[in-house]
């Protein structure tokens, strides 16, 4: 049974760190790669990973692309115990400097002044001392080069794509009308406090579990909702603004990031980024456009 409820995004942040603390002991590639793939989809898996072990065991998350016996071994071990023996071991093996220095142009001189300037153990702390201005207090650090260490940082901390992604909707996808239902459904629970909150590892120094997390099947659709964990959400104060939907439907899925409009025609309104043009028509702003299920 299970020690306590873990969402999906607890489940990728381990995979995760298991990737990292390989990476830096310069393991096989593709042990590497996997536990980076396992990772990304169990971010995207738009039902609870945990609760799909619970009624199929190990042999249900082998359905996740890319999970094997071995890492689906290591996700019940997680799920079931709160604790993963490999991952202890690598972190008994990896010093904070050595994960440290494992980012491109830091190296170990850096590295040991980072952690022995500011305590900094882990990438997800140094993400946060590189906005937080405390990253330019370590001798050898200028504003240039703390942006360089947000930017590589955003790049391997966002492999598993669990924040917000303001790019492109994928197709297909639910029509926003849907969309904009669910994420209007999200808040209220949020903000009434009916929703399990977990605790992100980045951007969130202190542990608190504060951020929520809500799945429903609406229309044939599993949906997953949770506020936006970004630096950039973090830089506007928008973290309980932006609102980060993942999806699937028949094995075919992806994410988008509804927002409030602050100008424009619909400034006040929640939007799909991305799909400007068909919130406008939704709202009566402007010509009717097909939604993406009719075709």
């Amino acid at each position: 049974m299970a020690v306590g409820w873990k969402s999906n995004v607890d489940i990728a942040d381990t995979l995760e760190r298991v990737a990292d603390l390989l990476e830096t002991q310069d393991a096989m590639t593709f042990r590497v790669t996997a536990y980076r793939n396992a990772a990304r989809s169990v971010a995207q898996w738009p039902t609870s990973v945990a609760d799909l072990l619970a009624t199929d065991g190990e042999a249900g998350l082998r359905q996740l692309p890319g999970v094997g016996k071995s890492i689906a071994a290591a996700i019940a071990e997680w799920v079931h115990t709160g604790h993963l023996a490999l991952l202890q071991r690598l972190e008994a093996e990896v010093s904070p400097e050595a994960l440290l220095a494992s980012v491109p142009g830091l190296g170990p001189e850096l590295a040991h002044r980072i952690h022995d300037t500011l305590g900094v153990s882990t990438l997800e702390e140094l993400e946060l001392a590189a906005h937080d201005g405390r990253l330019e207090r370590v001798e050898g650090f200028g504003p240039r080069r703390a942006e360089q260490v947000r930017e590589l940082l955003v790049a391997r901390l966002s492999r598993s794509r669990r924040a917000g992604d303001l790019g492109p909707v994928e197709s297909p996808a639910p029509d926003v009308a849907l969309l904009l239902h669910v994420d209007q459904e999200y808040r209220q629970r949020a903000e009434a406090g009916t929703l399990r909150r977990i605790a992100p590892r980045r951007f969130n120094p202190s542990g608190e579990a504060w951020l929520p997390v809500f799945s429903r099947t609406v229309e044939g659709w599993a949906m997953r909702a949770l506020f936006s964990n970004t630096a950039l959400a973090h830089q506007q104060g928008t973290t309980h603004d932006w609102v980060v939907l993942y999806y699937d439907r028949d094995g075919e899925g992806g994410q988008c990031t509804v927002v409030t409009a602050r100008s424009g025609p619909m400034e006040g309104l929640r939007v799909v980024r991305g799909r400007e043009t068909e919130c406008l028509a939704y709202y009566g702003r402007g010509p009717e456009v097909p939604s993406p299920a009719a075709h």
